[in-house]
């Protein structure tokens, strides 16, 4: 159906946050002529015992599927009149139209309101004139001590330990006996002490046995539980200690450099942890200058965001698309405020980008590869098709964009080290 927009009655009302709604009447012959091309259409293709194929008679349409032809006849005209009143008001929505309040009496004007949200209008008029403090970038001997001790442990290995109780760290293995339920029997458990793979009372329960020892405790599960309804629940429990065994860590030493990688001392080791470490401190320091120019742009430049932009921008930080209400209702609750201010962040690099003239050039995208290929010791051409077929292309757009923006937002400022 296509609907005549000049015979539409449509007004607009402006609402908060970028919220629209408009109030669309359909005059009553246009409607009555889709029911009439729907019963002429039902015709066609229904069959009834007594009638001849296609020769229904219109009365008995209407009487027999009257109602199922005025809701499916309202629906496609109420979707028809939404798109047509849409285009008359050069109106892009950014959401679904949620219908609302619709009026309609056979022979009577339809009449319908529908709410959809559209595109903030972001205006920036102050872009500079701030003072930002850029973080130290100081890792030193101790950061990449506790590097090597990470390493120690992904390197160790386990062995079986002696005489004497666990410690924290150790791994058991134990057979539980919940004697609380009748007629229960054991279940085998392999875990770490330290680790959390147990409640706190079950852990120092293991750590009074020796190994092929067994006793009875009673335990009690912690305020914190994560299923409520077993917080301060207490059991009476049979613990056997089966197994322990200790964590045999290596040492330090230039064979232990060449296993973790292409070092052919410890101190050629301990250097490319310092790089590593002060590559990410300086990339930190870096995000906190851009979070921090972004705070200030937007404590200049206050403005709303859409509803249905928070929305999703919540649903692609949980990676589901389709969100039960209940659980979008808590996710909403628990980082609303950090999701609107993120999508705020969003528009304004979207905005200055656009009207500083600062979205990467197809050069600079072709020069990023290159520099990429060349890193991996590869082609240009090898890494634009992997880039392609992955969908990364726009990610490096968007980055290499992003860059340009906070590079002018920092000439823009000024930009302290801290200390």
């Amino acid at each position: 159906m296509a609907l005549d927009a000049t015979r539409l009655k449509v007004s607009l009302e402006e609402g908060a946050r970028w919220r629209r709604t408009l109030q669309i009447t359909v005059p009553a012959d246009l409607v009555q002529a889709e029911q009439n091309r729907m019963v002429r259409e039902l015709a066609g293709r229904v069959r009834l015992p007594g009638f001849r194929s296609g020769k229904v008679p219109k009365k008995v349409l209407e009487k027999r599927f009257g109602g199922a032809v005025q809701r499916e006849s309202l629906d496609r005209i109420i979707g028809d009149a939404y798109r047509e009143a849409l285009q008359r008001a050069a109106i892009r929505p950014i959401s679904e139209g949620d219908v609302e309040k619709i009026d309609y009496q056979p022979e009577d004007d339809l009449t319908f309101r529908i709410s959809f949200d559209v595109s903030p209008q972001v205006e920036l008029s102050r872009l500079g004139g701030f003072t930002v403090e850029r973080p130290s970038v100081a890792p030193g001997e101790e950061e990449v001590d506790r590097v090597l001790e990470r390493l120690r442990d992904q390197h160790g290995s386990w062995a079986e330990a002696g005489e004497g109780t666990p410690s924290t760290g150790d791994k058991v293995s134990v057979s539980i006996t919940n004697l609380s339920v009748e007629e229960s029997e054991p279940r085998d458990y392999d875990l770490v002490l330290g680790g959390g793979d147990a409640i706190p009372d079950v852990e120092d329960a293991i750590r009074t046995l020796e190994v092929g020892k067994e006793a009875e405790f009673v335990v009690r599960f912690p305020d914190d539980f994560p299923d409520e309804a077993r917080r301060g629940e207490e059991q009476q429990l049979r613990i056997l200690l089966k197994e322990r065994e200790t964590r045999i860590l290596p040492e330090v030493t230039d064979e232990f450099a060449a296993t973790v990688g292409d070092f052919e001392s410890v101190e050629a080791l301990r250097g490319r942890i310092l790089e590593d470490l002060t590559r990410e401190a300086e990339e930190q320091a870096e995000g906190a200058v851009r979070s921090q120019l972004l705070d200030h742009v937007l404590e200049a430049n206050p403005f709303e965001v859409p509803e249905s932009m928070v929305t999703q921008y919540v649903k692609s930080v949980l990676g589901e698309e389709k969100l039960a209400p209940e659980k979008l209702a808590r996710a909403r609750e628990a980082f609303g405020a950090e999701a609107e201010r993120a999508v705020q962040r969003i528009l304004i690099i979207e905005q200055v980008a656009e009207t500083q003239g600062l979205r990467a050039t197809d050069e600079e995208i072709d020069a990023r590869i290159e520099t990429i290929a060349e890193a991996n010791g590869t082609s240009p051409a090898e890494v634009y098709g992997r880039f392609q077929k992955a969908g990364r292309l726009e990610m490096l757009e968007r980055e290499i964009t992003e860059g340009k923006v906070f590079e002018f937002l920092q000439a823009q400022s000024e930009v302290r080290n801290a200390g």
